[in-house]
């Protein structure tokens, strides 16, 4: 069975170079094996993570929702922005809206327990987004999931990309191709 990875980007803005990495991720994981899924978080609005809200109305429906995707697959794939050198706030409060699911249902339920996550980071500054993906790695680690130790981080996005979605430097593009290869293994090492 091949690898099911969920990939998605941390910003919704119109052309945002998180989400051309997330198509060009998406595509490299076709091309290498995988069964990948590409959302947009668009399609998930969440109100600003808020306990008291939590309490009186329960988990909102799109964090269910995504929590049962995030279990459905893997592995994720996330492509983030970054912002003052850290995590987008629509990143953050999607990731923390998830990590509050206990149950589904009658059932106990942890969407991120065992999935194998796989970071990349774009920019349009030398940096390359990395700053952000340390913040991100942290979050992700402390919800238990399991972050692997490749990573993509893209600088000069404005001019990265080819028109049909690929990366333009071979050197980008053999950081995605490491990156894929060593998610779906880890992540079809985690069905066996």
């Amino acid at each position: 069975m091949s690898a099911r990875i969920l990939v998605f980007a941390g910003s919704n803005r119109t052309g945002a170079f998180s989400g051309q990495m997330a198509k060009a991720a998406a595509m490299e994981l076709v091309a290498q094996g995988a069964e990948a899924t590409h959302l947009s978080l668009s399609d998930y609005p969440l109100p600003i993570m808020d306990e008291d809200l939590e309490r009186e109305q329960g988990i909102p429906d799109n964090a269910m929702r995504l929590g049962r995707l995030f279990a459905a697959h893997d592995g994720l794939l996330i492509c983030s922005p970054e912002y003052n050198a850290s995590i987008p706030p629509l990143l953050k409060n999607t990731l923390d809206w998830v990590s509050r699911i206990s149950m589904d249902g009658d059932r106990p339920f942890k969407p991120y327990a065992g999935l194998v996550v796989g970071l990349c980071s774009t920019s349009n500054g030398v940096f390359a987004g990395i700053r952000g993906l340390y913040h991100l790695r942290a979050v992700l680690m402390n919800v238990g999931a399991q972050i692997i130790s490749e990573q993509c981080s893209v600088g000069r996005a404005s001019e990265a990309f080819n028109d049909d979605g690929t990366l333009k430097d071979a050197r980008n593009a053999a950081m995605l191709t490491a990156l894929c290869r060593s998610l779906i293994q880890q992540a079809s090492a985690k069905n066996c």
